[in-house]
């Protein structure tokens, strides 16, 4: 009996010890968390969309065989669009006219560079500032991919050397390498960090009706630059492409590495249409 006396003693000793050890395991857990600064957080968002830009130019490299469908999809789509350009130039040209000027204006601002960064950045640095993961991880999204693409955008304006609708010279026009701001047509940049940016943000969403909203308002810059003849109708929609495929090409980096906690969501899928006298891009969502 006094045995197991001692032994009673020895358990009730041991077991509040058990306890309060493990209350202790999970206050140092919770102040760990808790002691993760806005620096801290910056840094790895900074990481995060490094990795996204460094995984958007090595997937070329990663193409299985459906990639290579599509990349011919893209091209048929251009070659069709290419035969229509200054037909379509006519036509926006002259909706341009009785556009207002406030809408247009809106397309060209949601397109520039410091300003569709600057919505860019205050989303981010919303979410930053709130320590909310799903805002930080949309603007690291937004980020990632508007550089990635811009990048792209750049060196293909040079490459090209398309000429303006505007410049009266003709879609075959053509001065590789050239830098004058009439030959830099082909892809439209305007195009691109607009349709980033609209793209990235309605995925945020589950609503059809938020999304088409989004997107609405993202179409206004393509068009805005086919009513104002700064681009042809081919140039605006590679900008639309390459936009939509750097943005699916980061998120699918940022779910795979799993650099942020959700689940992934559903994704639109995108898929080309071509049909008589029409060629588009469809998104099932």
């Amino acid at each position: 009996m006094h045995k197991i006396h001692n032994l009673f003693i020895a358990v009730s000793l041991l077991i509040p010890q058990g306890i309060f050890s493990q209350n202790d395991t999970l206050l140092v857990t919770e102040k760990t968390t808790l002691k993760q600064t806005v620096w801290q957080n910056l840094k790895y968002d900074g990481l995060s969309a490094f990795g996204g830009v460094k995984y958007t130019y090595s997937r070329p490299f990663h193409w299985e065989e459906r990639d290579f469908i599509r990349l011919t999809g893209f091209v048929a789509s251009e070659v069709i669009l290419y035969s229509l350009d200054t037909n379509l130039d006519s036509y926006f040209s002259g909706q341009g006219e009785n556009v207002p000027d406030w809408l247009v204006r809106s397309g060209w601002y949601l397109g520039k560079p410091q300003y569709n960064y600057a919505i860019i950045g205050s989303i981010y640095t919303f979410g930053l500032l709130t320590k909310n993961e799903k805002i930080r991880r949309t603007g690291v999204l937004m980020i990632s991919s508007a550089t990635a693409a811009g990048l792209l955008q750049t060196t293909f304006k040079t490459v090209a050397g398309r000429a303006r609708p505007g410049a009266g010279l003709g879609k075959h026009d053509f001065d590789m390498f050239s830098n004058k701001a009439s030959h830099h047509s082909f892809p439209s940049g305007h195009t691109i960090l607009s349709f980033t940016l609209a793209h990235a943000l309605a995925k945020q969403f589950d609503n059809l009706w938020i999304k088409s909203g989004i997107y609405a308002i993202g179409s206004i810059t393509p068009l805005s630059r086919m009513w104002e003849r700064a681009h042809w109708a081919t140039d605006v929609f590679a900008g639309m492409m390459i936009g939509i495929i750097s943005v699916e090409s980061v998120d699918k980096y940022l779910n795979t590495s799993n650099r942020y906690e959700g689940s992934q969501k559903d994704r639109i899928s995108w898929r080309f249409t071509m049909g008589v006298g029409t060629v588009g891009v469809t998104g099932i969502f």
